[in-house]
């Protein structure tokens, strides 16, 4: 019987990350979809910006209420009504009749993208412990790379941009059947009353806070390239749709290999803001050669390699940060709802500033944007080392004081 649970374990680590694919799957199609959209509804750069930065205003708005929702309800119920608000709103989506309803559509599936992003950690912390814990963390941060690239594939495999929307409604239900059978239900905080006083514990956090801007510039750096890669590939490489969705597809994946080999460093003693402040240095210069055209279109691929290999680095080890800055177990939820929280702040910027300014200026003008994101991220990871040994999740005394007593700085 001991021997099944670590099996258990590990099957749950993987449902949970099946279901952060499924949701970063709907964020990425919108992407790929792009010259559906365009030449169906006449959607320009900049439309197609808001219909991968709208997927964000919820989770701008409210991530950390999410978080505090999802320790009061029960993790494993938060991730099945995430589940099933994406596939209801995916299907509106695709009977939507113009751009605007469609718009609406996307900001529902924000909400349930934001449900299934700040449960899925929720568990993995509350079924692992150790080392076993590290593992599951590194492997959760896959998931936004690899449901992009997923995105990237299937989408020119679809003849009209609503096929690509009923099959991610479909996918998504599959993904809530397992979670149905598969991840054992929890136990439920039950202290509504107590959701504002658990929240701003966590805003207090300076450690949570520097957390939330990482990951709003590593969100906003990344969706500025890979909302439009894309189109970008076409336009400078001369290649066919399908050709740039493979292309755009193997970018993003590469992204994975920085998430699993920040897990390594970080369990062999790299430093958090060592590691944060190295990938933000790659992503800006890759950034800047990426956008300004320096390079032929081969060389100029190779970088969004570098950018998206090297970056991966980043929220691997935000994520993996979450538990040193909330100091207890039942804040988790809110400290990564707050990150997530500039996750999506990121993810809003990041594509509508980079698509004004190109439907404006050209491509050229995206490059200084990704420079100053990286230099400001290269300052939040200088910051964040001290603010972690500041934030050791207190064993005894008052919630807001480190072991050694001191308050929290």
């Amino acid at each position: 019987m001991n021997a099944a649970r670590p099996l258990r374990a590990r099957l749950v680590v993987w449902v949970v990350l099946g279901c952060g694919v499924v949701a970063a799957l709907h964020l990425g199609k919108a992407a790929i979809a792009t010259p559906l959209l365009q030449a169906d509804l006449g959607v320009d750069l900049a439309g197609a910006g808001w219909l991968t930065g709208i997927f964000a205003v919820l989770g701008l708005l409210g991530g950390a209420a999410a978080g505090a929702v999802v320790a009061a309800v029960g993790d494993r119920r938060a991730l099945l009504l995430g589940l099933g608000v994406t596939a209801v709103a995916g299907v509106a989506g695709a009977a939507a009749p113009s751009f605007a309803l469609l718009l609406i559509s996307r900001l529902l599936e924000g909400l349930g993208f934001l449900l299934i992003i700040v449960a899925g950690p929720a568990i993995l912390e509350r079924l692992t412990t150790g080392a076993a814990r590290d593992s599951a963390f590194s492997l959760w941060s896959c998931f936004m790379p690899s449901g992009m690239a997923l995105a990237m594939v299937a989408g020119p495999l679809f003849q009209t941009w609503q096929g690509l929307w009923w099959t991610g409604s479909a996918v998504a239900v599959i993904a809530a059947m397992a979670v149905g059978c598969c991840v054992p239900a929890g136990v439920s905080s039950g202290m509504p009353g107590r959701l504002l006083g658990n929240i701003r514990r966590v805003l207090f956090s300076r450690a949570s806070v520097l957390l939330a801007v990482g990951f709003a510039l590593y969100s906003l750096m990344f969706f500025a390239l890979f909302s439009f890669l894309p189109v970008l590939l076409m336009e400078r490489m001369d290649i066919s749709y399908r050709i740039a969705g493979l292309l755009s597809a193997l970018a993003s994946v590469v992204n994975v290999s920085g998430n699993l080999a920040a897990g390594y460093l970080l369990t062999r003693g790299a430093g958090r803001g060592s590691l944060i402040l190295l990938a933000s240095g790659v992503m800006g210069a890759s950034g800047i050669g990426i956008f300004l055209g320096w390079f032929e279109p081969q060389a100029t691929f190779l970088l969004c390699l570098l950018f998206s290999a090297v970056g991966g680095l980043i929220p691997a080890t935000l994520l993996a940060s979450a538990p040193l800055a909330a100091r207890e177990t039942f804040l988790v939820p809110i400290a990564v709802g707050l990150m997530m929280q500039g996750s999506n702040l990121g993810q809003l910027l990041g594509p509508v500033v980079v698509g004004g300014v190109t439907a404006a200026f050209g491509w050229n003008a995206a490059g200084p944007v990704v420079l100053l994101a990286a230099l400001a991220a290269g300052v939040t990871a200088l910051l964040l080392p001290a603010a972690l040994q500041c934030s050791e999740p207190a064993k005894t005394g008052s919630p807001g004081r480190s072991r050694s007593g001191d308050v929290q700085c």
